[in-house]
């Protein structure tokens, strides 16, 4: 066992040690998941046969004696456990999601009883702010000198909302122009916990936005094409994908393919080259773009005025162009090097 993890272990069995009574013990226990599963106060209550009310009314009674015990020093070993993860806590914004935390705290993946462990302890400490998961919020846990849960809750709802008038995603910078807080990190730290927002590749926005949650491979390919800003190939962006930071990466170049044909928001403007419809680039066959700027232009346009044309909005070779022009069904020549529709 490392040392940060002996440090918890020893808080942990100090502050069971207080409780006198080994039913109240393992209702703590099983509540918070030390052991393991953390246990709803229905199963609790058939496995020491008393009723789901009095489990409740245990546990809270047992917390607020816990509390006391913290405030007035009697557990000897919470001390350094706090100390601990305030030292984390500052390196992380404050205020961290709890599984942040435990990862950072134990320099791996932590396990769910060694979150539930930070948890417990958060509970019972007035040095630590402990924020409960709900629908909006995931578990937290923050340094209790700035703020309880409440003021935790409105900064995270503060964030939430600049963001959604805002109606596009944010960087932290431009969170942090915005906002009155002391340090960037700690927006970071505070936009983390919600459960409303999402962030990708330095931006922050609303979960339900494919530009920071990707949810399929089509809003993906969509995150890939925005980012690079310019046309790309069906294996680049296969590519791209399997470089990204998604969550799922593994995807197959006919997969992207496929959804590049079904998806109205990208564009075949070569072979295999798609673009997004927001960049100007039409649809159609290359025949199909002369004939419509000849039908804008309402005059003979030069073969170079053509093809320049062409190649603006269309990722093909200048021949692809001057073959196309040999339609005579479609394009009729005018004089040496101008072209018009056919009669």
């Amino acid at each position: 066992m490392d040392q940060n993890a002996s440090i918890i272990e020893t808080a942990i069995s100090g502050s069971l040690n207080i409780i006198e009574q080994d039913r109240e013990r393992e209702i703590i226990s099983r509540r918070f998941g030390l052991t393991g599963q953390k246990e709803t106060l229905e199963q609790i209550g058939e496995l020491l046969n008393i009723t789901r009310e009095r489990v409740r009314q245990l546990e809270k009674a047992i917390l607020v004696r816990l509390r006391i015990g913290a405030e007035e020093g009697q557990i000897y070993d919470l001390a350094p456990a706090e100390k601990l993860i305030i030292r984390n806590l500052t390196e992380l914004g404050r205020v961290a999601r709890t599984t942040t935390l435990a990862d950072q705290l134990y320099s791996r993946t932590a396990t769910p009883a060694e979150r539930a462990k930070l948890v417990f302890i958060s509970a019972i400490s007035s040095n630590l702010t402990a924020i409960d998961e709900n629908d909006s919020y995931y578990s937290a846990i923050g340094i209790a000198e700035y703020g309880d849960s409440q003021v935790i809750h409105d900064k995270v709802d503060e964030v939430v909302d600049i963001i959604k008038k805002n109606k596009v995603p944010m960087t932290i910078d431009e969170l942090d122009k915005v906002l009155d807080y002391e340090h960037p990190s700690y927006i970071q730290a505070i936009a983390s916990i919600s459960k409303q927002l999402a962030s990708l590749n330095g931006v922050w926005g609303l979960t339900k936005w494919p530009t920071v949650n990707p949810r399929n491979i089509r809003d993906k390919i969509f995150v890939v094409l925005e980012a690079k800003k310019e046309p790309m190939h069906f294996s680049e962006i296969a590519e791209a994908i399997s470089n990204s930071d998604f969550r799922r990466k593994n995807v197959t170049i006919q997969a992207i393919h496929n959804e590049l044909i079904k998806d109205s928001r990208f564009v075949l403007i070569g072979r295999g080259i798609y673009a997004l419809n927001t960049w100007g680039y039409a649809r159609g066959t290359v025949a199909d773009i002369i004939t419509d700027i000849l039908k804008k232009a309402g005059e003979p346009l030069t073969r170079e005025e053509i093809v320049k044309r062409v190649l603006h909005a269309r990722k093909v070779k200048e021949t692809t162009v001057l073959l196309n022009l040999q339609n005579k069904e479609l394009f009729a020549k005018v004089g040496k090097d101008s072209y018009k529709l056919a009669e």
